[in-house]
């Protein structure tokens, strides 16, 4: 109980600290949303047209940073993410709510087979090492040595310009309207598989390698030496005592991975145009869009909080020598 105490305490002052700096970095970022838009119209604006703008995004009232900083909180406790500046006059829960299935649904689904290959693979080339599954570990890492959006700019040439197999962009056809029939679902699982196959390239090599090295390690421990003695199949020991025990890293490193689904792929929505989280922070950094940057990078930092206390409880569930330790 002591233990879990502590780690609640780190983490509610950890998500006090990062809606603190929410709030304040999108503040520094120079100019507001009314001049984003005047220099959109090319300065084409009346003075009272200025005006209303101001008035209409609540930016006339001037109030002190500290009142803002008050106000901020009441509205979280309220559940009240503010009105959107770019999607004005859409609140910023709903934005969010529309773009967060997209990313969730596309990134989740590949960092889960990401990690399930990988660790599949790791298995196998630990189990074998130094046979000529090692040949693979080279090719992988250089993917994922490659960044997202270069990877990503690179199957789109290939796969979208040159052989026209998939779209380039986008998150499923224009013509169709949103809904759950065969065709939309269709078009979606078909617009997704060239951002998915960047995020398993670039993500798969970690996984493989974690799990190959704890493999070597977990293969010269007694337990699997008297498995060996035993008689018992080779894939009983190879799943059964040795996988079992390597997979512990595994494990904590996939909850911790889980957190980072939402923001770890920005540069790839923006590279396919996918209408994930990632694109709309970017069309929110664009028009100065302080409430939904501030409501984008609160659900990135409790999602990361969320799967850092999934990642606790896992790793304490599995090696209850972690809880003694603390």
């Amino acid at each position: 109980m002591k233990f879990f105490i502590r780690r609640l305490v780190f983490y509610v002052v950890t998500a006090w600290a990062a809606v603190t700096i929410n709030f304040f970095i999108p503040r520094i970022i120079p100019g507001d949303p009314v001049q984003s838009l005047i220099n959109k119209f090319h300065g084409q604006l009346s003075t009272s047209a200025i005006h209303s703008l101001y008035v209409l995004f609540g930016l006339d009232k001037h109030t002190s940073l500290w009142q803002q900083y008050l106000q901020y909180w009441g509205q979280l406790f309220h559940g009240n993410l503010g009105l959107s500046f770019a999607f004005f006059p859409t609140p910023v829960s709903e934005v969010i709510g529309q773009a967060l299935p997209w990313t969730i649904g596309l990134v989740g689904v590949a960092t889960l087979i990401s990690v399930v290959l990988g660790t599949l693979a790791g298995t196998f080339i630990g189990w074998r090492r130094g046979s000529w599954l090692d040949g693979i570990l080279p090719v992988t890492t250089f993917f994922s040595s490659v960044p997202y959006f270069w990877l990503g700019l690179i199957v789109i040439a290939i796969f979208a310009v040159t052989w026209q197999v998939f779209p380039a962009g986008g998150g499923y056809d224009g013509g169709l309207v949103p809904s759950l029939s065969f065709e939309f679902i269709g078009s979606v699982l078909y617009h997704a598989v060239l951002p998915g196959i960047t995020v398993v390239l670039s993500s798969i090599a970690g996984w493989i390698l974690g799990m190959r090295n704890m493999m070597v390690t977990v293969t010269s421990e007694d337990y699997v030496t008297v498995a060996q003695a035993k008689g018992l199949p080779e894939r009983v020991v190879m799943f059964g005592y040795a996988a079992r025990n390597a997979i512990l890293p595994q494990v904590s490193g996939f909850a911790l991975s889980l957190g980072f689904v939402v923001s770890g792929t920005l540069v790839m929505e923006l590279v396919f145009s996918y209408p994930g989280i990632g694109y709309s922070l970017f069309q929110a950094i664009g028009a100065k869009d302080y409430p939904l940057m501030q409501g984008v990078f609160l659900v990135i930092t409790i999602s990361v909080l969320i799967a850092n206390v999934i990642a606790d409880a896992v790793y304490v569930f599995l090696d209850p020598r972690t809880r003694q330790e603390a």
